[in-house]
């Protein structure tokens, strides 16, 4: 029986090749699928028994997938003499398979390994992201050379021979790569941005927090909800301003000036200077300097009878002490850092009366109310020291001065 299926196969080639080639097809699913679900199984098992997430992570299911590709290739590949006319091709072909699965598979571990290193801590200052797309770029490049190689039957070290003339056409092409790797070298190197920096790049038109970096770009979230991508290289070809520094000192700065018109400036009288007193905020800077004032005045010798002799309080010297004690009562302003009150050189403007200090919180929404806080109260004081604010004269200044009737 056996004999005559053999030879009526005989008078029938091609069917013999079309059977072979299915029941070669048929195993290899078979293994893929067998491999793949035994994979899965045990992995899924072992996994769970551990406490740590970094196996999850790095035996992920895109791996094993990829893994499991492989059995199907080694089934054709030692199967492949049934066919002795496709001998050669499908050897080859399943080796080029094979040999790109297994870049596949190293560039899933690195994927894996970046991830590993994301969530080791959620403060961590130097990605590798960008160095590990630079060993996926050279994976692939190596895997091509291996996978052309395999299917032409040529050495390795012939192609790359060949490979060295076309230096500068790759160079041309990988441009961009290239400056994105350097700079991405200089990033890390110097502790530059990382992820959740908030960066200030007025020529781009960013402000925002880092979201992602990457070999070739960095995504940055602004604070108007928009997403700008950067190219990578732009970080050192380009001014940017980075807040880390101030949020770790966890004190962001006050430095803003109001400006004094020169006309209201003048020497405290006795009348102003008991005023003064009445001010519990004062009270100590005004006994304080008028006991420096006397002894001043007595050890020179001045004649007290003209204000323009010796030393005497100013109304604007006055303010000025007034706003250090108000500010060293508040307990939202730091006193371990900069803490300054100056006057600035007189301009057209007035006189500015800087405000220097910083807030004992980093938040933007706690920051600019205690600012606004702050000034709401200094230029509500600001009259009771007889002084008046600069501004520029409105339309309704000018029509005052001429007598003209304001229409309300």
């Amino acid at each position: 029986m056996f004999d005559f299926v053999k030879e009526w196969f005989k008078d029938y080639p091609t069917l013999i090749n079309g059977l072979e080639i299915t029941g070669i097809i048929i195993l290899a699913f078979m293994s893929h699928f067998a491999v793949k679900s035994i994979l899965y199984k045990s992995i899924q098992k072992l996994t769970q028994k551990t406490k740590t997430e970094f196996d999850d992570i790095l035996l992920n299911k895109n791996l094993l997938r990829r893994v499991s590709y492989i059995a199907p290739l080694i089934v054709i590949n030692q199967f492949s003499y049934l066919l002795p006319d496709l001998n050669k091709f499908l050897s080859n072909l399943s080796g080029a398979l094979t040999a790109f699965i297994v870049v596949l598979i190293i560039t899933s571990i690195l994927t894996s390994i970046n991830e590993i290193y994301e969530n080791m801590s959620k403060d961590f200052k130097r990605p590798i992201k960008g160095y590990i797309q630079v060993i996926k770029i050279i994976l692939y490049v190596i895997g091509a050379i291996i996978i052309v190689g395999i299917l032409t039957g040529q050495s390795i070290f012939e192609l790359l021979a060949g490979i060295g003339a076309l230096t500068a056409v790759l160079m041309f092409v990988f441009k961009d790569t290239i400056l994105s790797f350097i700079a991405s070298v200089q990033i890390t190197s110097y502790d530059l941005v990382k992820i959740g920096d908030w960066i200030e790049i007025p020529s781009l038109g960013v402000d925002g927090d880092i979201m992602d970096i990457a070999l070739h770009t960095i995504k940055v979230r602004n604070f108007d909800k928009t997403i700008t991508t950067v190219p990578t290289y732009k970080l050192i070809e380009v001014p940017f301003k980075n807040w880390r520094g101030m949020q770790e000192t966890g004190g962001r700065r006050i430095k803003r000036s109001i400006h004094i018109d020169l006309a209201s400036v003048k020497f405290c009288d006795e009348k102003m200077i008991t005023k003064f007193k009445k001010f519990q905020l004062l009270q100590p800077y005004i006994d304080k300097k008028l006991n420096d004032i006397e002894n001043f005045n007595k050890q020179n010798k001045i004649d007290s009878s003209e204000q323009v002799n010796g030393r005497r309080l100013t109304n604007i010297g006055t303010f000025r002490g007034y706003i250090k004690e108000y500010l060293n009562h508040r307990n939202d302003i730091s006193k371990e850092l900069t803490f300054l009150v100056r006057q600035l050189e007189p301009k057209e403007h007035g006189i500015p009366i800087e405000i220097y200090v910083f807030t004992t919180t980093t938040k933007w929404v706690e920051y600019e109310e205690i600012q606004s806080d702050i000034f709401d109260h200094i230029f509500a004081i600001i009259p009771f020291f007889e002084l008046q604010v600069f501004q520029t004269p409105s339309g309704a200044d000018i029509r005052s001065l001429a007598g003209t009737k304001l229409i309300s």
